[in-house]
């Protein structure tokens, strides 16, 4: 019987998985070890989340509205591409099936104590509602003072609709979400196991963090809520968005919410341009920054994360600088940064020297030695712990996002990314990754290959589990 089973397994295995190296893997194993495979499938297997595919579809349909019926005001906002290189960039607006807007201001929040302080504020300023999201929240100081202020909020009147990811917050209380229950503030739990056919399903994360304000403010970046996250030995990295692009942040919260509650939340879809001078990009003087949000994930019809990196590699000219806590990415970014190296790009990768995950801290070391053959250059930041998410091309464009350079944020995860077309503010992500560098050690060639044996046994053995890190 277990047999049978491993074999109709393997069936699902071989029309489901998106590489021919994972459904080999798949069914070898589920035909000769079914009693292991089997469940392992069930739980770890799959990369398309097919049950919010469907609701998707449903959401849009019950909403009553398609998206571009739904966004036709961001219409004047939409930007324009004017040169070559920028019109190339329609690419990764199709991958995110969502325009770039302009008339927006953006602030660069650089580690806890900055990032807390903005995050609070926006709280507070909620007159009308709030959406909230972070894929964990603890029970400490942090996590003690978010909770405040959300009940303040609702206490005030405000609607507060908070979530958060099942597994990232499986330590979170049942008292804390029941005082936030109890004052009134809607609570949800983001899980990947509902309805029959996901029952054992434990592969997918909603990494997301965000939070939207009255529809015309919104902060997202790689920051949770706990105190670590403000520690001195904690290196971070989150954005304040105020304009047109908050409501593509609110459409992605919808979505999640629509999964996770079964509700379809009211709120406003009227933009509000942010304040500020205006801004020249490519020789045109528009009112704000340009700013792109890309919410990716497994119910993608592409692999979006990946193709965005990679194709932001293709695009630079002159230099591409990424920053990532867990380095385990897929064949196509890797390719993709080798090639650009190899082509005169200034390519450079900072890590943490030593991360909260040994599995990837080790799995990591297997990439290096080829990549900075090509030319990339790796840096070790040594003062703590690097958790922040964001990358850099050329003089034109920098992001913001929460996606890890690991096969999980780039396949499994539910993630945001904010990629702002603005030379000034590209400016201000150059001056701290120089910062970052400074505070760095650069990698020397061949530094896996003069690891000790047991080391380099260790990080190929922690490789093997790529897909899953």
């Amino acid at each position: 019987m277990a047999h049978l089973i491993g074999f109709a397994t393997s069936l699902h295995a071989l029309m489901a998985t998106r590489t021919a190296q994972g459904s080999v893997a798949w069914m070898v194993s589920l035909n000769t070890m079914p009693y292991v495979a089997v469940p392992a499938y069930w739980i770890f297997g799959r990369s398309r989340f097919q049950g919010y595919v469907s609701l998707r579809r449903e959401a849009i349909s019950l909403l009553g509205y398609s998206l571009e019926d739904e966004l036709v005001n961001l219409h004047p906002w939409r930007t324009h591409w004017l040169s070559e290189s920028d019109r190339r960039l329609r690419t990764i607006e199709n991958l995110a099936r969502l325009p770039s807007t302009n008339g927006n201001q953006v602030e660069l929040l650089i580690d806890g104590e900055d990032s807390f302080t903005s995050l609070f504020e926006g709280i507070d300023s909620a007159e009308n509602y709030l959406l909230v999201q972070f894929y964990m929240i603890k029970d400490d100081a942090q996590g003690t003072e978010f909770k405040r202020r959300l009940i303040e909020r609702a206490n005030a009147g405000v609607r507060v609709y908070l979530l958060f990811d099942e597994i990232g917050s499986l330590d979170l209380p049942r008292s804390y979400i029941s005082e936030l229950t109890d004052a009134g503030v809607e609570v949800r739990a983001f899980s990947s196991n509902r309805g029959w056919t996901n029952k054992f399903q434990l592969n997918f994360r909603n990494h997301r963090k965000l939070l939207v304000v009255d529809g015309s403010s919104a902060w997202m970046g790689g920051i949770n809520i706990g105190d670590e996250y403000s520690a001195d030995d904690w290196r971070d990295t989150h954005l304040r968005i105020e304009g047109p692009a908050a409501l593509h942040l609110q459409l992605s919260f919808l979505e999640d919410w629509r999964w996770a509650s079964d509700e379809l939340l009211e709120v406003s879809w009227q933009p509000h341009p942010a304040a500020g001078p205006d801004v020249s990009i490519t020789g045109v003087s528009i009112p704000g920054v340009s700013v792109m949000v890309l919410p990716t994930g497994p119910v993608d019809t592409f692999e979006t994360a990946s193709l965005v990196i990679q194709q932001i590699a293709h695009l630079a000219n002159e230099r591409l600088w990424l920053a990532s806590p867990y380095f385990v990415p897929d064949e196509g970014v890797v390719a993709a940064l080798k090639l650009a190296a190899l082509g005169g790009v200034d390519v450079r990768l900072l890590l943490p020297e030593v991360s909260d995950n040994i599995l990837t801290t080790l799995a990591a070391h297997t990439f290096f030695d080829s990549l900075i053959e090509a030319g990339v250059e790796i840096y070790h930041y040594q003062p703590g712990m690097m958790h922040g998410k964001f990358f850099l091309f050329d003089d034109k464009g920098a992001a913001v996002s929460s996606v890890n350079l690991d096969n999980r944020s780039l396949r499994l995860n539910f993630e945001l990314t904010a990629l702002v077309i603005d030379t000034g503010f590209n400016q201000q992500v150059a001056d701290m990754f120089e910062d970052d560098f400074a505070r760095s050690h650069k990698l020397p060639a061949n530094i896996f290959a003069d690891k000790p044996l047991w080391f380099r046994v260790a990080a190929r053995g922690a490789h093997v589990f790529a897909p899953v890190l």
